[in-house]
């Protein structure tokens, strides 16, 4: 068990290796739920996702293939009409 003392300003600091064990990193966030009977329960805010897994999303499904945004664009507007959604991509 960890025991942590609040400062006169009503702050805690947490020992890296209490911050390690939830998860947590420099820039995180942390999410406390306060629960009945006076508990709390403390645990790493889940992110959506990060960039570096959405660079790799598309990888290896192109065939080496780069597309210039104009392409990008007319690919999703004829995607778009072929769903009949008419109206929308480029106008």
């Amino acid at each position: 068990m960890t025991t942590l003392t609040v400062t006169a300003r009503g702050q805690v600091t947490f020992r890296k290796d209490v911050l390690k064990h939830l998860g947590i990193r420099p820039g995180d966030k942390i999410r406390l739920d306060l629960l009945p009977g006076g508990r709390a329960e403390l645990k790493a805010e889940q992110g959506k996702g990060s960039w570096q897994e959405l660079s790799g999303m598309l990888k290896d499904k192109t065939n080496g293939a780069r597309l210039s945004i104009d392409e990008i664009n007319d690919a999703i507007a004829e995607a778009g009409a072929s769903g009949g959604m008419r109206g929308i991509g480029r106008k």
